[in-house]
């Protein structure tokens, strides 16, 4: 979705959750939903290989 590019492309500049969650106006918990999502999605472990893949498929 929309907002999942959004916080990957904030989890590329290395902004942890609560961070994403306050520039977005959203909650901390609703960022880790956001982030869990965005993992499976691209069928990652961790947000550096989620950014790694994003990247590999021209997004950002």
């Amino acid at each position: 979705t929309e907002r999942e590019r959004e916080i990957l492309q904030l989890m590329a500049q290395h902004l942890t959750n609560p961070e994403i969650a306050q520039q977005l106006h959203l909650s901390p918990k609703t960022v880790r939903n956001y982030t869990s999502n965005i993992f499976a999605k691209l069928q990652v472990a961790d947000r550096a290989e989620a950014i790694l893949r994003a990247r590999d498929a021209g997004m950002g």
